[in-house]
Order: structure tokens, then C-alpha cells, then sequence
């Protein structure tokens, strides 16, 4: 959770007063690592839980988290986060030993429970996982921003670094996402479980490239993020949503390179913590002030510790995948942590600590294994590999220790299960917590089945009989059926139809059931062309288009067909759309009830319905065929009701 009394420099005075505190705690920081400030000889760990608000029975986003934390007000672990659709909870810190895990895994269950709870008479349930199935790309506008002056400022600091007009998103998996948004809103998206492991300042540098070699295996075996707005992509799509999402970076005709606020790094560290810090300053203006009272040098001057306030500021504004993190412990030491912001939310709090478990086990077992990683790859292999794991997950194939190729399944079981089990074991923790999370990974590992396999699988299943929403929202009903139960994901039956026992299309918006995949002509066209193409597509209807992709018109089979059957004594002649075609036809958006837009094509007798945006450019089309699909659904549904 990042420092909340923050606002954009109101001055250049505010400005340079900010800059220099930022300074002075770099500073600070360096004193306190040159004269061993820092706790020693104590491991600590601790999470933060993020998770989705979603509205029963239609599963979509519910915006309802300000509301929830005003009437919780009293659970001081619990947090707001970007959008009105998240909440996250804190996880008290503990000591890296004993039943810390089985112990972590009790008390995320615990208040998950409470926030449940709470929530059942609004008729809404906290959702665990990477990214909801069925968000959609208007649920993330500014209006579901969640009104905090910190959030407001960010959003704010974050456009007026934007080079070009707009975010954009390209993604390509077994789909392909292609979409500008107005806003940085798109970052929330995504929800993690994030795990904090405390390490010693002497130690840090070779616990943090360790951190950086564990990333891609790791995600590898958790991933839980593979849809977002009904597409296919990555494994673990939190990686390229968040970064893109916020790139305030544009394409140009030169070669100078810009570093993306989030990446996962350039290089190993070599000699302290202070490389990251110094190299965010650098190369990351300054997005947000904050009203910084103390005086970091005059409290190290006076033997006090500091909390670094501006350099904590700027740090939340910085997003690496592996987060170097400074606080001060109960007992008025600083101390530094580690922060895995890699792993997915869900899909289970036991699938969760159990990722937290394995990558902890292994931070520890590589420190104990390997003095100096960096000597063992290369840094370019390792980041290709974390964008390897981000594709493809479970299925990637890594560059290795000692030059070598290894596929994710046998390095997990071949090499890394065992190292994570003498991690674990050499901070003395409980044999039967080691036994049930490394028996986890093991299994999900055997069986060839994460988060992210289990709905590409199911959802290229249930498509094949269903429309993309009724299939998005058959996942995310089977995913909180089975987070209830507290069954791993490897024990997951596939999702079936029959799963989601309460579909009301009635309520969805044209934007959730139009055709996106679009067939267009231009006014110029010869007829006989868009006949063929409709005949070969099976279409009865094709939108025309100009060069800017905007609607001019709209074509019938029964027009085309008319105009085909024409004989006039002297042969056919060249006839071109624009001369048949319906000019101006009546059009609909994505926002529009589909009850509405049902009423609109009963009034035209046209059939379809071009679907356009605030500029008039094509986007989709709906047709009396969707809405007999989902009539017949909506029949199918109440005849097994009944039955």
C-alpha cells in the first residue's frame, strides 16, 4: 500500500522541496547501510491479498468497495485499491519459521470470510483471481476510479506523461488485443497475491538476483491470467496488461530507447539496494509530491531512524516485478524486504500459498546452493525467460544453469522441488506445511494443470456451444464455486455448461453479445463481389465502411439478391454498393441494453444493428441471429430448470 497524503507538485518550489527530500533519503538510506543499521539475524514474511468484487448471480464487476469500506471501517487490514470493483487485505508479518505458512493460509481464510459475509446482503462476492473473465473494457473508466486523492493524483501525473494520444494495448496469444483506452484505468485489471520476504542488507544483492532468476519458474507453475475481454493471450496476461497499460511511451521514426514504469529490470545488481533506487530516479521523473515533515539527515544526525517518506513515494510509482521494499520493524529497526508482485490472485488461498510457499523455499535453498547466481546465467536469459513464463506458462521451455535448455515441467519436479523442500527445512518450517504446499506444486505440476490451462481449456470448450459471455461468466461462477471448497486447482472438474445455474442474457449490454469478428465493403464495390463474400460467409447483412473505418451504410442479402436478378435487355451492368445500399441506417452502441436493441431492429425490420462509438467508426454488428441464440439459451435454460 503506497503513501496516501500525496499530490501533483503544486509549484516548482513544491517540486524542488520534494526532489531534495527524495535526495536526502537516498542519502540517509546509504548512512544507514554503511554503518549496519539494519535488523539482522531475523527473517520475516508477510503477504497482501488482492481480490475482485463481483455481483451474483451475473458475476460482472460490482462497484461497491467504497461502500464496503466505510461500513468496515473498523478492519484496519483491509484496504481500498485503484477501482470500485477491488479491495486488498494485509496479512500480518511473521517470522519465517515454524507454521508461518499453514499460518498465513488460516488467516487470509479467515478475513476473506469476514469480507464475505459482509458483502452477502448486497449480493456480492470477493473473487480470487489474476484477471476477472468477465471485465469489460467500460467497467474500467474513470467513473469506477476509487475516489482517494492518491488514485486521483496518480492517474492524473501518469496522462501528463503521456507522449501519445492514448494508451495502447497489443497482446497476441491464441487471440489478439488491439484497443486504445482514454485512461490508465486498465491496470486494474489485474489482482495478485503479493509475498514479502525480509532479508539482511548484507545479503540483499544476491537475494534479489535470486528473486530475478525464480521469477519466470514460478510464474510458470501459478499463472491465472490467460482472458482478458474474451480473448486468449498471454499465461499470465497481468504482465503485459499492467505494463502497457500505463506506458506513457510512444512509437518513433528513432531508435532512442525509453524504460517502460513497469519492467521487470535491466540488469543483476552488484553491490547494494541503492542501484535500484538511484537507477528509478534516473531514469523515472518524479509523478507525485508528498507533504514530507521530517528531516531524513537530521534524524540520522540525532541516531533516529527514518521512514524515508519521499523515497517510499516515488517507489510506489515505480513497479518492478520484484520490488525492493524498506520499513521498520516493531523493535525501531529498518529493515528491507523483497516484494514478489509476480504471482496471480487465486485460484484458491491454498493454490496461493502454496506459490508463496514454493518461491520462498527456493529463495532460500538458492541462497544456500549458490553464492553468486549471476555467474550461472546470463541477465539477458533471464529476462527472456520471465516474458517466456508471462506467454506461455506451464508450457515454456527456459534457458538454464550451465547453458542448458529445460522445459518448465522438468525443471519444477526435477531440480526446484526438491531445493524449495531444504529451503524450507533450513528455517525450520513445520514438515507438514512443507509436505502439503510442495505436495501442491508437485501435483499441479504432474497433472500439467495451473489456473491459467484450466480456462483456456474450459473456455475454448464451453465457446464452441455458448456465446463468449455466457462462457466468461460459466468460468467465473465455476471459479468462486470452487474457491469455496478450498480445492486446489489441480483437482478441478472442466467447467461445463450446466455449471452456471442462473443466466439472464436479458440484462447484458450489446456491447457483451455483439459480432466483432466483421466482414465490410466499400460504397465502391461491385455488388456481384459482396454477394459472393456474403454467400461464402453465410451473411445477411454486410456494413459498409469508408477508408476510416467509419459506417456509411448497410447492405442486405435481399437487396443484393434483388438487384442480382435484374435483367434489363442489355446485360448486366457494373453495379457498385453505393447505389443499393441503405444510407444512414440506424445504428446502436455498446452500451445499449440488448432488451433496447431488440426493440430497435422489431421497429426497423432490418434484422441488424451496426454497433459504432462516439466517432462513428465501426465496431461490431448485432443481428436477429444473436438474439435467437439468445432465445434459445434462454429456452434450453428453463427446460432443464423444469426437468
Amino acid at each position: 500500500m503506497g503513501e496516501q497524503r500525496v499530490h501533483l507538485p503544486q509549484s516548482k518550489e513544491d517540486l524542488r522541496r520534494f526532489i531534495r527530500a527524495l535526495l536526502d533519503d537516498v542519502r540517509a538510506l546509504e548512512y544507514m547501510l554503511e554503518h549496519d543499521w539494519f535488523e539482522k539475524d531475523v527473517s520475516r514474511i508477510g503477504a497482501e491479498q488482492e481480490m475482485v468484487l463481483v455481483k451474483l448471480p451475473d458475476h460482472k464487476p460490482a462497484m461497491v468497495a467504497q461502500k464496503a469500506l466505510t461500513e468496515m471501517a473498523d478492519y484496519t487490514w483491509l484496504e481500498s485499491e485503484l477501482a470500485q470493483f477491488n479491495l486488498e487485505i494485509t496479512l500480518t508479518p511473521q517470522l519465517f519459521s515454524g507454521t508461518c505458512l499453514s499460518n498465513l493460509e488460516k488467516e487470509t481464510l479467515e478475513r476473506m470470510n469476514v469480507i464475505r459475509a459482509h458483502l452477502q446482503s448486497d449480493e456480492v462476492a470477493p473473487l480470487l483471481t489474476g484477471i476477472l473473465p468477465t471485465l469489460r473494457k467500460f467497467d474500467l473508466s474513470l467513473e469506477n476510479l476509487t475516489p482517494k486523492e492518491r488514485y486521483k493524483t496518480l492517474m492524473q501525473a501518469i496522462n501528463e506523461q503521456l507522449l501519445g494520444s492514448e494508451y495502447q494495448l497489443r497482446i497476441t496469444g491464441i487471440d489478439e488485443l488491439l484497443i486504445k483506452h482514454d485512461s490508465p484505468m486498465l491496470e486494474a485489471c489485474n489482482t495478485s497475491f503479493q509475498v514479502h520476504l525480509q532479508v539482511s542488507a548484507e545479503e540483499f544483492v544476491k537475494m534479489y538476483n535470486i528473486a530475478q532468476l525464480l521469477a519466470a519458474p514460478v510464474m510458470a507453475i501459478s499463472a491465472n491470467s490467460p482472458l482478458v475481454f474474451g480473448r486468449r493471450l498471454w499465461h499470465e496476461t497481468r504482465i503485459a496488461m499492467f505494463q502497457q497499460s500505463i506506458d506513457t511511451r510512444s512509437s518513433h521514426k528513432h531508435l532512442r530507447e525509453r524504460a517502460p514504469r513497469v519492467d521487470f529490470g535491466n540488469s543483476w545488481l552488484e553491490k547494494s539496494i541503492l542501484e535500484i533506487y538511484r537507477d528509478d530516479i534516473t531514469r523515472f521523473r518524479v509523478l507525485m509530491s508528498s507533504d514530507v515533515e521530517e528531516a531524513s539527515l537530521a534524524k540520522i544526525e540525532n541516531g533516529e531512524v527514518p521512514k524515508l517518506r519521499a523515497l517510499q513515494v516515488h517507489n510506489s510509482t515505480v513497479y518492478r516485478w520484484n520490488r525492493p521494499c524498506y520499513g521498520i520493524s516493531e523493535n525501531g529497526k529498518p529493515h528491507l524486504r523483497i516484494e514478489n508482485r509476480v504471482l496471480p490472485a487465486g485460484p484458491t488461498i491454498t493454490d496461493e500459498v502454496a506459490n508463496a510457499a514454493f518461491w520462498l523455499g527456493l529463495m532460500v535453498g538458492f541462497s544456500s546452493k549458490y553464492e553468486d547466481i549471476t555467474q550461472h546465467l546470463l541477465f539477458a536469459e533471464a529476462r527472456d525467460n520471465f516474458f517466456k513464463a508471462a506467454r506461455y506458462g506451464i508450457d515454456s521451455t527456459f534457458s538454464w544453469l550451465g547453458d542448458t535448455k529445460v522445459n518448465a515441467i522438468n525443471l519444477v519436479m526435477e531440480e526446484l522441488l526438491p531445493i524449495a523442500a531444504e529451503g524450507l527445512s533450513s528455517k525450520g518450517v513445520a514438515q507438514d506445511d512443507i509436505d502439503k504446499y510442495l505436495d501442491i506444486i508437485s501435483r499441479r505440476t504432474q497433472k500439467h494443470m495451473n489456473g491459467a490451462r484450466w480456462m483456456l481449456r474450459g473456455y475454448t470448450k464451453l465457446i464452441k456451444d455458448v456465446s463468449k459471455d455466457e462462457a466468461l461468466t460459466i468460468l467465473t461462477a465455476t471459479t468462486l464455486q470452487n474457491q469455496l471448497k478450498e480445492v486446489p486447482i489441480h483437482e478441478w472438474p472442466s467447467p461445463e455448461v450446466q455449471d452456471l445455474s442462473d443466466y439472464k442474457p436479458m440484462t447484458l449490454t450489446v456491447g457483451e453479445c455483439m459480432t466483432t469478428d466483421l466482414f465490410t465493403v466499400r460504397k465502391e464495390d461491385i455488388i456481384e463481389l459482396v454477394g459472393q463474400m456474403m454467400d461464402w460467409r453465410r451473411l445477411k447483412y454486410m456494413p459498409v465502411e469508408d477508408e476510416k473505418a467509419k459506417l456509411v451504410g448497410l447492405v442486405t442479402s435481399r437487396q443484393i439478391l434483388r438487384e442480382l436478378l435484374k435483367d434489363d435487355g442489355e446485360g448486366k451492368k457494373a453495379t457498385t454498393v453505393e447505389e443499393v445500399m441503405i444510407h444512414n441506417p440506424v445504428t446502436t452502441t455498446p452500451e445499449t441494453s440488448i432488451k433496447k436493441a431488440m426493440a430497435m431492429i422489431k421497429k426497423t425490420k432490418i434484422g441488424a444493428l451496426p454497433v459504432v462509438n462516439e466517432q462513428k467508426e465501426l465496431i461490431g454488428m448485432i443481428t436477429e441471429t444473436d438474439f435467437l441464440r439468445i432465445t434459445a439459451r434462454l429456452l434450453e435454460r428453463l427446460e432443464a430448470r423444469n426437468m
